[in-house]
């Protein structure tokens, strides 16, 4: 139906801070179980970009634990973005399973909060698979909870990668690379797969330099559909790629 999502919880002895809660009611309330169950009091909701994949269910969970959702400024005006194109799109593709999310996330001071100490910062990376993204970076841990700047095991979204959108991408990955991180959690994922650093952004580049060379030579979007799954054939969610597919190429020649 749909990529699969991750929700990431950092934890410290008493405290924790989630880190892009899903979609639906029922994968929102699952995840308040878990939050529950893992005895922890949970100050903050981090949200890393604006697609409502990873947000939609925040409001439901700050008033759950009275924690506090947070975004950078810029990701803020993507979730009121995807806010307002919620009946046209995501409530079309979920009819009846998304609970009420207004946008109620604020810009911590710095882009950082505290998590009994220990910072953890917000780094905004512009331009990924939307725009105004960002990631949760975890010094202490050697971590990443990268959102949508980096995949793992599962096909990338394109759908707007128009322009110069695969370039800024890859410039983004540099700075997720520049922070030295031992570990990315990324925000779509192929369950059976590690969370190596090294390998899910070599492999997230891999994937969009060869989006970029296949924009070049094929004239369809069948023609790069088929050609990308030549190359990724164990990824997950072909849907996604097509989607992109038919943003960035016609589907007649």
């Amino acid at each position: 139906m749909f990529s699969p999502l991750s929700v990431t919880l950092v934890s410290g002895e008493r405290d924790a801070v989630l880190v892009d809660p899903p979609l639906t009611t029922a994968q929102t309330e699952q995840v308040g179980d878990w939050v529950e169950a893992s005895g922890k009091r949970l100050t903050h909701i981090v949200v890393t970009h604006g697609h409502g994949d990873h947000w939609f269910g925040a409001p439901t969970l700050a008033e759950r634990f009275g924690a506090q959702v947070v975004a950078s400024a810029g990701t803020t005006t993507q979730m009121e973005a995807n806010a307002r194109l919620r009946p046209t799109f995501w409530d079309a593709l979920f009819p009846g399973q998304i609970p009420d999310a207004p946008v109620t996330a604020v810009v911590p001071d710095g882009n950082r909060i505290d998590l009994e100490g220990h910072e953890l910062r917000i780094v905004e990376v512009g331009h990924t698979d939307t725009d105004d993204t960002s990631v949760l970076h975890v010094p202490d841990l050697g971590l990443v909870v990268a959102g949508d700047v980096v995949y793992n095991g599962v096909h990338q979204f394109l759908r707007e990668a128009q322009g110069d959108g695969i370039a800024r991408w890859l410039q983004a990955l540099d700075v997720v690379a520049g922070l030295r991180p031992r570990f990315v959690v990324a925000g779509h994922k192929d369950e059976r797969l590690d969370d190596d650093a090294t390998r899910t952004v070599a492999e997230t580049r891999a994937y969009l330099r060869a989006a970029a060379e296949l924009l070049g030579t094929t004239r369809t979007a069948l023609e790069f559909f088929d050609a990308m799954l030549g190359r990724f054939p164990d990824r997950l969610n072909a849907g996604a790629l097509w989607s992109g597919a038919t943003t960035l190429l016609p589907r007649e020649p």
